[in-house]
This record gives C-alpha cells, structure tokens and sequence, in this order.
C-alpha cells in the first residue's frame, strides 16, 4: 500500500461496541492512563473536571501532572524556543490560564484582558506604547480579542525575529442544543492574514502535543487511542502519529462526515476517518474502571 495506512470501512457493530473493541485492540482503551488534552484551563482545574467526570487520576499538588493541553505544552515550546533569552517575554491574546502556564515555565507575559482602543484614528493605534523585548506573539482563545490587540500584535511581528503561536487552529467551540461560538483558529487567522506570517500551530493535528505526552511517560503509540470528538484534529492528529482512534458523537464531527471523507477521492480527508466511533465518551468508562 505504499507505507500508506489503510483505513478500515466504517461499520457501526464494531464501534458500538465501544470499549469492548478496544479492549480487543490491545487494551488500549483501559491504557489510557487518563491522559487528557486539553484548551484553556489550567491543568489543575481540568484534573478537576476529569475527577469530578469519573476518570480519577491523581490529586493533591500533583493533580494536573497527567493533562497536558494546548496551553502547558505552548509553555514548553517557548521555553525550547526561547532558552536562550535572558527576559523571555511574550504578548498574549490568551486566557490568564495560558498566561500562568506560560509564567510557570519564566515567560513574562503582557496583553491578557481587555484592551480597547486608543486614540482617535489609526495614526493614534499605530503611537499606542509597545512592551520592550517582546520576543514571542501568542494566540490562544481570548474572548478580549479585538481590533487594538490586533494592531499590536501586527506590531510586535514587524520584528522577523518574534515568534508567532498559535494554541490551536479549532475553527468553532460546540456548546448545547447544536450552537457554537469562533474559536481560536480564526483569531490565529486574521493575526496571520494582518502580519502575512504563518504561526507555529501547538496543538492538534500537530504531533508537538502528542511528542510531549510521548517525551514524558513514554508512551507505545501501538497500545494508545486517541480519542476525540473532532475528525480534523482529534483523529487526524491519532492517524498521524500511529494510534488507534475513536471519535465521540457529541461534539462537531457526525457520521455522515465520517461517510463523506470515506467515499472522497482526496487523500487528506481519508486519513480523517476513525477506527471506531462511540456516542459518548461515557462509553468508555466501563473500560477504564475495569
């Protein structure tokens, strides 16, 4: 098959059994070890959430140690990135959550909160007071953003030197009854389009976030699911980096996205199909407390 890996066809037995048919897959399911991968909270407070969930998992001052999200491995990339700088410092379009994780590891960040605009006309935008030594744009989910953080951000990446990141590239956050809101993919956007730079993209499809967990703990891709609710980035970022893979029906992604990318003659879209699918990630909670 060229080194290629075949997807297998869509069969709903087979992935309603759910953890049953992991489990048969080399217990990866029940291997999970509740790694969780997460957007704009702070890993405390999603090993929290998980708790609360029913996936256990540590507690105490090391509760957040087995989460790694979007932000805490943001933090680890500038930190490879920036090393070398004697005051690391980043502006940020982000969440004071991202902020922290980012402090944790000795970066200074500026910009997080609102910030209107100054002045009357552009000409007072473009006089607005820079931070010095900013050596990194940062652009997470930032329910702030607006058109001043935009214009300095554009700013701050006239330097060729000055990192532009983004946490992720999801285009819409799903919330109930089928309603959702942008998401960070399109403020990384526009600050890519106004800077004309393209941004180092941390979490999934990119395998950065998965070579953290790896680095960490070691992980055997061939006993590790990905699971997740989006084909895009969950399943994608599974296929890319040789795990199994299962799609969760309550979020973006429906089976009928499923069906169309198996029956599309485009190459990309077949990789993002799932080697099981479940209704709900509660599904799995058999496999795990077994």
């Amino acid at each position: 098959d060229g080194g290629q890996r075949r997807r297998r066809p869509l069969r709903a037995a087979e992935r309603r059994a759910g953890p049953d048919a992991a489990g048969r897959r080399g217990h990866a399911a029940v291997r999970l070890r509740r790694r969780a991968v997460a957007r704009s909270k702070t890993r405390e407070a999603y090993a929290e959430k998980l708790q609360r969930l029913g996936f256990g998992g540590p507690s105490g001052p090391n509760a957040g140690r087995e989460v790694f999200g979007t932000a805490y491995c943001t933090a680890l990339y500038l930190r490879q990135r920036l090393g070398g700088a004697p005051t690391p410092k980043a502006y940020v379009l982000g969440s004071a959550a991202l902020a922290a994780e980012l402090e944790a590891v000795g970066v200074t960040c500026v910009g997080v909160g609102p910030e209107p605009l100054q002045g009357e006309g552009p000409s007072a935008w473009l006089d607005a007071p820079l931070e010095p030594d900013v050596r990194a744009v940062v652009v997470g989910f930032d329910p702030h953003f607006s058109y001043m953080k935009l214009t300095k951000a554009v700013r701050y990446l006239q330097q060729p030197s000055c990192l532009l990141v983004g946490t992720n590239m999801d285009n819409r956050l799903p919330l109930e009854n089928g309603r959702f809101i942008a998401g960070t993919g399109c403020l990384v956007r526009a600050v890519e389009m106004a800077a004309q730079r393209q941004a180092d993209i941390i979490g999934k499809p990119s395998r950065f976030i998965f070579d953290c967990v790896s680095q960490e703990y070691g992980i055997n891709p061939e006993r590790t699911v990905m699971v997740g609710d989006r084909l895009d980035t969950d399943i994608l970022l599974g296929v890319t980096c040789g795990l199994k893979t299962v799609l969760t029906l309550t979020g973006v992604s429906t089976l009928g996205d499923v069906k169309s990318n198996q029956e599309s003659d485009c190459m990309s879209r077949k990789k993002m199909v799932p080697d099981f699918y479940v209704d709900s990630i509660a599904d799995l909670l058999p496999a795990l407390q077994g």
